[in-house]
């Protein structure tokens, strides 16, 4: 059996990464984790062959050479997905189509004759059955939640890593909480299971196998979802460390309840994860509570980040606007917040209200929902009526992203991020392929693009201020430039003077 697997390719988002990568000579971010998971449940007498668009073509000689063709897609993928789709059925091969786009919006897709719906361990013996047999069925969803300690190791075989800046793996899937506007516990469920430790550092152990030595991101919707366990976890990866002298660190996404557990945040720091990334959302306590962000409420939400970054692990921050309970000062508010702060990355989005959601629903119910959501936050769209002028919000969208990451404020950002950041001791060497990046971006910040006089001012400031964080504050410069990039192709109409003048 020949089985083509597909990821669709991204488009340019805070999270694709595009624009740093040519510093480091790479071509996406991370593979497509669910793919490589599902291979590795097909039989390994199959041939099979994975297609990531966004580090190589889709040739019609790949689509002929396939029995059957399997994509799995993310809400933002849906423009390559169905690009896909037609191409394969122009060619007669029929489509087996999951992940997070299908598993919500499959009704969008009626084309595609063949859905698995959810997650897909338990389902995985019958689909192959049928597919041998050649009676796939029109759709495959599972009753409950697989058993992830059941999940087999990705097939790292069939993917090319170099092409990759990072590695993916999962310890758990979902989330306690409850957030309105998010669609974690839709896709993963409330109740987080989790793999074994001895299954972690096998995965871990044959990433290293496979030539892997750089930063592994713990794609988790919470990693500390399950504290015992998590706990558990790092016991185990921090006495691995002890063993292992390469240059792996990881990052991954955690609530900011995590400040509550000064064990739990050390363990972390002490286990190699150096950077997090939080849903902070807003500093508007009235629009946490709107959308149920009861982790973040009744708390001083900069002490909280200043906490994780004394750590040693910086605050990569995720930031909202368009709740019904903002005013029109949110805009400025937000910027405040971010740079007193220190959040480099600060991935700013407008609301958007995503299928099969707590906020979708309540949207709908009320006549709000105008379109299905894109899944870019960053297209500056809104899907829904908003309680704010819709006018206002877009234009202060705009001038929030257009003056957060303007070179001296990003720079600014930055150095204040440095002042509190303890980082731990560093283990690991400069690479080659570190100073490489470093170069260039001397010639391409410091020398061909807009700002450059601040690059080299910030550099100086840098290496007097936390001379132990220069690597890191190198890595985050050439991360602005990509967030510079990115914020500059929302363009549209100039930003009113009048919002301009709030954040200067």
């Amino acid at each position: 059996m020949n089985v083509l697997l597909v990821s669709p390719g991204h488009p340019d988002t805070f999270w694709s990464f595009k624009h740093s990568l040519r510093f480091l000579s790479r071509k996406a971010c991370f593979p497509p984790l669910g793919l490589l998971t599902v291979a590795a449940m097909l039989p390994r007498e199959w041939q099979l062959k994975l297609i990531d668009l966004n580090v190589s073509r889709l040739h019609d000689r790949d689509i002929e050479w396939a029995d059957y063709v399997m994509i799995s897609a993310m809400l933002v993928h849906a423009e390559s997905a169905r690009e896909v789709i037609a191409r394969c059925h122009t060619a007669g091969k029929p489509v087996i189509a999951g992940g997070p786009l299908f598993t919500t919006s499959h009704d969008q897709f009626p084309e595609v004759k063949h859905f698995v719906l959810g997650e897909a361990e338990d389902l995985m013996p019958e689909l192959v059955a049928d597919m041998i047999a050649g009676t796939v069925k029109p759709r495959y969803q599972s009753p409950k939640r697989p058993d992830v300690t059941q999940t087999p190791p990705p097939r790292w075989d069939l993917i090319r890593m170099k092409d990759y800046a990072v590695m993916p793996l999962q310890f758990s899937r979902g989330c306690p909480f409850n957030c309105e506007f998010c669609d974690i516990i839709v896709m993963n469920g409330r109740v987080p299971r989790v793999k074994t430790p001895q299954q972690m550092i096998a995965e871990l152990n044959s990433l290293v196998a496979a030539g892997w030595d750089s930063s592994i991101f713990i794609v988790d919707d919470n990693f500390i979802g399950n504290k015992v366990k998590v706990k558990a976890f790092l016991r185990e990866l921090i006495a691995w460390r002890e063993h292992y002298k390469g240059n792996i660190t990881f990052f991954t996404e955690a609530s900011l309840n995590l400040v509550d557990e000064p064990e739990l945040l050390q363990m972390m720091a002490q286990a190699g994860f150096t950077r997090l990334f939080v849903g902070i959302e807003t500093p508007e306590e009235d629009s946490l509570l709107e959308c149920a962000k009861v982790q973040n409420t009744k708390r001083n939400l900069l002490t909280a980040i200043r906490t994780i970054q004394q750590a040693g692990i910086e605050v990569m921050g995720g930031f909202i606007v368009g709740f019904d309970a903002d005013q029109p000062n949110i805009f400025e508010r937000q910027f405040k917040f971010i740079q007193e702060a220190g959040i480099a990355a600060a991935m700013v989005g407008l609301l958007t209200a995503l299928p099969e959601t707590r906020l979708f629903k309540r949207l709908a119910a009320e006549g709000r929902i105008l379109q299905q959501s894109s899944g870019n936050n960053l297209d500056g769209v809104l899907n829904f009526v908003p309680k704010l002028d819709r006018e206002l919000l877009t234009n202060g969208y705009r001038a929030l992203l257009k003056h957060l990451y303007a070179p001296k404020v990003y720079y600014r950002r930055v150095l204040t991020f440095l002042e509190t950041y303890r980082p731990q001791p560093r283990r690991a060497s400069i690479t080659c392929e570190d100073f490489m990046a470093f170069l260039k971006s001397l010639w391409i910040m410091g020398v061909a693009a807009h700002g450059r006089l601040e690059y080299w001012k910030f550099l100086v400031k840098a290496f007097k201020r936390n001379r132990a964080a220069f690597a890191d504050a190198v890595r985050l410069a050439i991360y602005g430039y990509h967030f510079r990039r990115v914020a500059a192709t929302l363009g549209g109409q100039a930003v009113p003077s009048e919002l301009d003048r709030q954040f200067t």
